[in-house]
C-alpha cells in the first residue's frame, strides 16, 4: 500500500560534506549538509566521533556472504516476479515514470532492521530503500538498504519499471530494466532487494551491464550495502533552531562491489542485538550479545548506540546501565524469605510476580493468627441458630392451630 506523496531524493551532492571517519580534520564532524525535514526544522547528517563509531562492516549487526553466477544458491534466491499472479505484483506507476523520486510503501509485517521493527519503508528510483523514520532531501546519506544505489532513470523507457511484491513473509522490490541517466546506451540493469520477516536481506542481480566501479558518482552517490543512524537534538541558543536535529550514522555495511556481476547475489543475516532482550537478566547475562546495559526506567536493553539514543540520554540511562539487576529487584533478608516460604507451601503465580516487584506488605513472622477463623465460625453459628429458631416457631404455630380450631386468629391465618 502506498502512503503520502512522492519524495524527492535529489540535492547537490557536491555541497554535502559528509564526514568520513578516515578524514582527520579538526572540524570533520561539523561538516554536514543541512536539509529540510518533515514537520519543520533543520536536519544535519554526520558521523559519530571515532570513539563512538562502530567499524564499518564489523559484522556486529549483520553477517553476509556472496554467491557467484555458478552457485546454485544464486538461482534459489532470485524471486521471479513474472511467475506470480498479477494481483501479487504491483508496478509503481510514479516511480516507473520519474527520475530521482521516492515513495512510501507499507509492509504487511514488522521487519527488523538493526534490531528496530519497521512497518513502513521508502522505495527510491535510485536503486535503494530508505529505512529511516524522518524523511529529508538527502535520503542517500544513511539508513538505507542499497542493492545498487546509482543515478537510475526509469522514465527513459516504457520497459523500465519499479515493481514489488509482498506475500506476508517476504517483500521484494525489483528495479527492472532501468538505465543510468545520460548513459542509457550502456544497457539496462535488473536487480532486486528482498526483505524477509525474520530480518534477512537479499540482494539479487540479474543483469549488470556495467561494472559498478565504473559507474560515475558525481551526480548521484553510488553505494551497495546497509546503513543505519540515530537522530539527536542539538542544543541551540537560537529560538529558531529549537527543532534542529542531527542524524548520526553509527554503522554501515559496505561490500566488495567487484563481486556484483550478472547472476550474483548477497545474503545478509541479522545478528542478535541488545534491543531484543526484554528483561534485565537476559540483558546482562546473555551470551548472544556484548556491551548491553539495562535501563530500568525505560525497561529497555541497549548498548546506547541505536535509534533510541536520544531517549536513552534523556532518561539518564547511561548511569542506570552501570547498575546490576539486584539494584532494581532487591533481595529480601533471609529470615523474612524463610518465613514467607513457610506460609506459602509452593510457588504460585503471585509469588513469581513478587520477584520482579517491590514487596509492599508486611510478611508474616509470628505464629498464625486465628482471628479470621473465629469470625467465620461465629457467623456460621449465628445462621444455624436463626434457622433453628425459625423452625421452632413454625412448629409452634402449627401446633396452636391444630389444638384451637375455634379461635378466630387461626381461621384468619388459614384463609387462602
Amino acid at each position: 500500500a502506498l502512503r503520502g506523496t512522492p519524495l524527492r531524493t535529489d540535492g547537490d551532492p557536491s555541497g554535502f560534506h559528509r564526514a568520513r571517519r578516515d578524514q582527520q580534520t579538526p572540524h570533520k564532524h561539523r561538516e554536514a549538509r543541512n536539509s529540510r525535514a518533515e514537520g519543520g526544522g533543520g536536519v544535519d547528517i554526520s558521523t559519530l566521533p571515532d570513539n563512538m563509531t562502530h567499524i564499518v562492516d564489523s559484522q556486529r549487526y549483520y553477517r553476509w556472504q556472496s554467491f557467484g553466477p555458478t552457485d546454485r544458491r544464486t538461482q534459489d534466491l532470485w524471486v521471479d516476479l513474472n511467475t506470480l499472479h498479477k494481483s501479487q505484483v504491483q508496478i509503481h506507476g510514479i516511480l516507473s515514470n520519474t527520475h530521482r523520486q521516492a515513495a512510501r510503501v507499507a509492509l504487511s509485517f514488522d521487519f527488523p532492521f538493526y534490531g528496530h521493527y519497521l512497518r513502513q519503508i521508502i522505495v527510491a528510483t535510485g536503486g535503494f530503500i530508505f529505512m529511516g523514520e524522518i524523511t529529508h532531501r538527502m535520503l542517500t546519506a544513511t539508513q538505507y538498504v542499497a542493492p545498487l544505489m546509482a543515478n537510475f532513470d526509469p522514465s527513459f523507457s516504457q520497459n523500465s519499471t519499479v515493481r514489488y511484491s509482498d506475500n506476508g513473509n517476504l517483500f521484494v522490490v525489483q528495479w527492472d530494466k532501468v538505465r543510468l541517466k545520460d548513459r542509457e546506451a550502456e544497457g539496462p540493469f535488473t536487480f532486486q532487494a528482498a526483505l524477509h520477516r525474520n530480518g534477512t536481506i537479499f540482494f539479487n542481480y540479474r543483469d549488470i551491464p556495467v561494472p559498478v566501479v565504473k559507474i560515475n558518482s558525481t551526480e548521484h552517490p553510488v553505494k551497495v550495502g546497509l546503513s543505519d543512524a540515530f537522530m539527536a537534538f542539538l542544543p541551540s541558543s537560537q529560538p529558531s533552531d529549537a527543532k534542529h536535529r542531527t542524524i548520526y550514522e553509527y554503522h554501515r555495511v559496505e561490500i566488495d562491489t567487484t563481486k556484483i556481476v550478472s547472476g550474483s547475489a548477497f545474503e545478509f543475516t541479522p545478528l542478535p542485538t541488545c534491543l531484543q532482550h526484554t528483561s534485565c537478566d537476559l540483558c546482562l547475562t546473555s551470551n548472544l550479545t556484548t556491551g548491553c546495559g539495562w535501563c530500568n526506567t525505560l525497561q529497555r536493553c541497549s548498548d546506547g548506540i541505536d535509534r533510541h539514543r536520544q531517549e536513552w540520554l534523556d532518561y539518564n540511562c547511561p548511569e542506570e546501565a552501570k547498575g546490576t539487576c539486584e539494584d532494581y529487584n532487591p533481595v529480601l533478608p533471609e529470615g523474612s524469605m524463610s518465613s514467607f516460604n513457610h506460609s506459602s507451601p509452593g510457588p504460585t503465580p503471585s509469588s513469581a510476580v513478587l520477584e520482579d516487584q517491590p514487596v509492599t506488605r508486611d510478611l508474616q513472622t509470628g505464629p498464625p493468627n486465628h482471628k479470621g477463623i473465629s469470625e467465620n465460625t461465629a457467623i456460621i453459628a449465628g445462621v444455624v441458630a436463626a434457622l433453628v429458631l425459625l423452625v421452632a416457631l413454625t412448629l409452634l404455630a402449627v401446633y396452636y392451630i391444630n389444638t384451637h380450631p375455634t379461635v378466630a386468629p387461626p381461621f384468619y391465618l388459614m384463609q387462602v
